[in-house]
C-alpha cells in the first residue's frame, strides 16, 4: 500500500499514568509496520517509547526537543529501529524542560504542527504523549488528525476518559477543528476479574462504537518486551498480548478504510 500521501497522525493520550499508553503506541506502531511505513514521535520526557524501540539514551539527540524548540527538521531527528518500516524521533534528555520553555514562545501550541508540515513517506505517525495535559500533549493534539485513548480497565477509568474527551473538545473548538476521537482501547484487561468486566461494560455503554472491540489482556510478555528494546509483537509474536495488538492494528486499519470510504462518498 502506498504511503506517499500525507500520513494519518494519531496522538496517544491519557492524563493518567500507568494505563498502557506508551505500550499501546509502540506495539500498535510495530503491528502497523507490517504493511505501512510508520513513524513514532516520543513526546514523553520519560522516553519510554524510545527505550521500548531500542534507542540508546546516548543516541537520542537531536530528538523531539530539537524539533520543537530548535527548529530542527523531522528528517534530522529520525532514527531507524530494528523493525523494518518503523522509525522513531526519540525523546532527547532536554525534553524535560520543554514544558517551561514553550510557555514564553509565540505560537507555542502549534510548534509540532508546523514542524510536521510537509512530512511524507509515512502512512502513520504515532505521537506518544506524556501522562499530563500540559503543552507537550497540547502540541500533539493540535498536530494530530485523531486521538487514541488507552484506558486501563479499573475503577477510575471513566473519570479519566471523560477528562481527556473534554480536552479533545476544547482543542477542537479552539485550535484543531478537524481533530477526531480515533477510539478508546481497553488495556490490562483480565477476564478473571469481575471489576474489569464491569468497567469494560460501563465504558462500552457510555462510549459505544468509539471503544475498539479488541481489548489488550494483562500479559507478562508485554511487560518484559521493553527491557529488550523490542515491541512484544517482535519479542514474542505468539503471546496473547502480541496477538491482541495485531488484532487492534487490523481493527484500526478497517475503521480507517471505512472512514475514507464514507468521506469519499
Amino acid at each position: 500500500m502506498s504511503d506517499a500521501a500525507k500520513p494519518r497522525i494519531v496522538a496517544f493520550a491519557n492524563q493518567k499514568g500507568g494505563v498502557g499508553k506508551t505500550t499501546t503506541a509502540v506495539n500498535l506502531a510495530a503491528a502497523l509496520a507490517a504493511r505501512h511505513k510508520v513513524l513514532v514521535i516520543d513526546l514523553d520526557p520519560q522516553g519510554n517509547a524510545s527505550t521500548g524501540l531500542g534507542i540508546d539514551r546516548a543516541q537520542r539527540k537531536p530528538g523531539s526537543y530539537a524539533m520543537l524548540l530548535d527548529g530542527k527538521l523531522p528528517a534530522d531527528c529520525i532514527r531507524a529501529t530494528a523493525i523494518p518500516n518503523l522509525s522513531i524521533i526519540p525523546a532527547d534528555p532536554d525534553l524535560a524542560g520543554a514544558e517551561l520553555e514553550l510557555v514564553d514562545i509565540e505560537g507555542r501550541e502549534t510548534r509540532l504542527r508546523q514542524a510536521l508540515k510537509g512530512l511524507t513517506g509515512y502512512g502513520w505517525v504515532m505521537l506518544d504523549c506524556p501522562p499530563s495535559l500540559g503543552l507537550l500533549t497540547l502540541n500533539a493534539l493540535v498536530a494530530a488528525d485523531s486521538v487514541l485513548v488507552p484506558l486501563q480497565t479499573e475503577f477510575y477509568a471513566l473519570e479519566g476518559v471523560s477528562q481527556i474527551t473534554q480536552t479533545i473538545e476544547r482543542v477542537k473548538r479552539a485550535l484543531n477543528p478537524a481533530l477526531e476521537l480515533e477510539g478508546i482501547a481497553l488495556t490490562m484487561f483480565d477476564r478473571r476479574n469481575n471489576l474489569a468486566e464491569a468497567v469494560s461494560a460501563d465504558v462500552r455503554a457510555h462510549f459505544g462504537k468509539a471503544v475498539f472491540d479488541t481489548a489488550i489482556p494483562r500479559n507478562v510478555r508485554v511487560s518484559e518486551a521493553p527491557s529488550h528494546g523490542l515491541p512484544v509483537t517482535v519479542y514474542d509474536f505468539r503471546s496473547p498480548g502480541a496477538q491482541a495488538y495485531v488484532a487492534l492494528a487490523a481493527e484500526l486499519l478497517r475503521r480507517h478504510r471505512q472512514r475514507l470510504k464514507a468521506n469519499a462518498g
